[in-house]
């Protein structure tokens, strides 16, 4: 498959073109950057050096782009792929939209959160989150791929909200995340002095991932969905952990637990549970596609205590995304991805 990147200096970008050359059935033939246009991508990244000898391209002429392509990967800030969704519409070329702007279903979500006109409401488009929606991924034009933290948390979620073992409005989501997830853009917050031996919590009650959460875990429940979301950022350069409570219904016992993930996840490759009472971490995930997931049960105040724990620029974006063009493609879903954690 002839596939391009959209947005290829960012750090999901460079990700993808990381794991894109190990990719036996893809062949990246368009990469583009406007602050980059004509610099060779290995002298912005050098650890591609001798394996990819390209230009940075502008997305001037997208149309010859997606002509030549049969996926296109979008690793642009949100606001820019509805652009590049309308003009490649008419193309047999089909998306998959690494940033915000396909992952809503309700585009006033989209505009209340990001305070961005959603210019493309009408596109044909579904939720990248690869475990929980596969079949509709299958034959999709536009695939809006999950974010980092959000496929922590709903993956963490997915099991308790599906079996409707807990009560969906009591939900916390306590989630921290390596710097990467900022962007490779420098800014004062992530200057080395002044993140190095520091741990801080950001955008409380108005972080942009929390309606994609409440989204995904209102169609899996059938209940409306509202819940408390906060990040964190810790000084290290990849990596989540989520850590998720519910109240459990009525009558939910631990076995009922254990069984609800069992079900949902059993035969899944990349998600790795743990079972009761183990501690994800993050090194344990490092550089790969791997989610791993445990819980714990407070008998005292009835409640659950979800772990997860994913590497932010591969399951929470550049791998998920090729995990995606997989499913789409109708190839092995390992396939490119099936390399092991980076430790220590």
């Amino acid at each position: 498959m002839r596939v391009s990147v959209l947005g290829a200096t960012g750090y999901a970008g460079a990700e993808l073109l990381r794991i894109l050359y190990g990719h036996p059935e893809a062949e990246v033939v368009h990469i583009t950057s406007e602050s980059h246009t004509g610099e060779n991508i290995a002298d912005l990244y050098p650890h591609l050096r001798g394996l990819y000898d390209m230009q940075l391209e502008s997305m001037q002429d997208i149309e010859a782009i997606g002509r030549d392509s049969d996926f296109v990967f979008i690793g642009l800030p949100h606001g820019h792929a509805m652009a590049v969704g309308k003009a490649l519409e008419h193309l047999p070329v089909r998306i998959i939209d690494l940033g915000a702007d396909y992952r809503f279903s309700d585009t006033a979500v989209y505009e209340a959160w990001y305070h961005v006109k959603h210019t493309h409401p009408d596109a044909s488009r579904v939720y990248g989150l690869a475990e929980l929606y596969r079949e509709d991924i299958r034959g999709a034009k536009i695939i809006g791929n999950a974010g980092c933290f959000t496929t922590a948390s709903i993956l963490a979620l997915a099991p308790l909200a599906r079996q409707h073992l807990i009560e969906v409005n009591t939900i916390i989501v306590d989630a921290k995340s390596g710097v990467s997830g900022a962007g490779r853009k420098p800014k004062q917050g992530n200057h080395f002095p002044e993140l190095y031996d520091n741990f801080k919590a950001y955008n409380v009650a108005q972080h942009r991932h929390t309606p994609e959460i409440e989204q995904a875990i209102t169609d899996l429940s059938g209940e409306k969905t509202i819940i408390n979301f906060t990040p964190h950022l810790v000084p290290m350069s990849r990596g989540i952990l989520a850590t998720c409570y519910a109240t459990l219904k009525p009558q939910v016992t631990p076995e009922l637990v254990d069984a609800a993930y069992e079900k949902c996840y059993g035969k899944e490759y990349f998600i790795r549970l743990l079972g009761r009472n183990a501690y994800p971490e993050t090194k344990y995930v490092r550089g790969s596609n791997f989610c791993d997931i445990a819980w714990h049960i407070d008998e005292r105040t009835h409640r659950v205590i979800v772990i997860s724990a994913i590497d932010n620029l591969v399951k929470g974006a550049a791998g998920q995304a090729v995990q995606n063009f997989n499913i789409a493609c109708g190839f092995e879903e390992k396939l490119g991805l099936d390399f092991t954690p980076i430790y220590p």
